[in-house]
């Protein structure tokens, strides 16, 4: 049976919505709306369950406060717990959402942060057909190599990698291994930036990193859907309109949306068509997580 694994963090969202984001000395009000359990790999496992697809969670769940919200969320989910590390507390994060329905992230670290080798005898890497990877997981170093070098073993296993918001927090060194051919590199178009000099376009980096990794690269550009470069070729994939409530998790079930399809044996095209569907539902509901009621 073909499966996905989605290495990552489960954080512990703290949602609030405020008119606009305060600036230095400044106090604005804002309104709770909801602590939820998050991260970019809980969303994208839980968008490739909904899409239909066999996706396994490796995270660590650890010991706290924030832990026993994970585990609950886990228990009531369904979700096996295949790492569970008793060292420190999950991390979590107050997620500020604007009127216009975009977000920003007050993020602290827990046990996710203190990868080691040995959580990589709870799985079998042969057993997948694709992993997930973000780029959150990469920025410390010794991490970063925890992982990299699991999945090393592996050459011929597919990885997306998600380059999240603090790609430009990665070491050259940790980017020239991440970067290597058969990844699949998913970004918007802000953070693709991040990985280019100021006066390259998107379209000129996409192509650039099509080159070096020779698998497709992914854009995302918000309700205009997506741009992606495959065999050297671009492609514009129209988004689907919606009524944007809350963009937490819009990029993660892009992935998840993606991979499900791709997991299916799809065609890209057909894969971004989904995963844009996707997303556009996720941007609709006030979770970041697509849940099947």
């Amino acid at each position: 049976m073909k499966r996905v694994l989605v290495i990552g963090a489960a954080y512990v969202d703290i949602v609030v919505n405020v008119q606009r984001l305060p600036r230095s000395g400044e106090d604005v009000p804002g309104e709770w709306r909801r602590t939820q359990v998050g991260g970019s790999a809980f969303n994208v496992q839980r968008a490739l369950t909904y899409a239909g697809a066999t996706a396994n969670l490796l995270v660590p769940i650890g010991r706290g406060e924030h832990a026993t919200i994970v585990r609950e969320t886990f228990q009531r989910l369904g979700i096996p717990m295949l790492l569970q590390d008793p060292s420190a507390d999950n991390g979590w994060d107050v997620s500020f959402v604007e009127a216009n329905g975009e977000r920003a992230f007050l993020s602290i670290n827990g046990v996710e942060r203190y990868w080691r080798s040995e959580w990589f005898e709870t799985v079998n890497l042969a057993d997948y057909s694709y992993v997930y990877l973000s780029g959150y997981e990469l920025e410390d170093p010794h991490a970063a190599a925890v992982i990299l070098t699991a999945l090393e073993r592996f050459p011929q296993l597919p990885v997306l990698f998600d380059t999240s918001p603090r790609v430009d927090q990665l070491t050259a060194a940790v980017l020239k291994r991440i970067l290597r051919p058969g990844v699949l590199v998913h970004s918007n178009a802000v953070e693709i930036q991040r990985l280019g000099s100021p006066d390259e376009t998107y379209q000129a980096i996409a192509q650039r990193l099509n080159a070096l990794t020779e698998a497709p690269v992914v854009v995302t550009l918000d309700a205009q859907g997506c741009y992606y470069v495959d065999q050297g070729q671009a492609h514009m994939v129209p988004g689907e309109a919606s009524q944007v409530v809350n963009t937490i998790g819009a990029g993660d079930t892009h992935c998840g949306g993606l991979l499900a399809e791709l997991t299916a044996g799809h065609s890209l095209e057909v894969a971004m068509q989904r995963a844009n569907h996707l997303a556009a539902l996720v941007v609709a509901q006030r979770g970041g997580a697509l849940e099947k009621v």
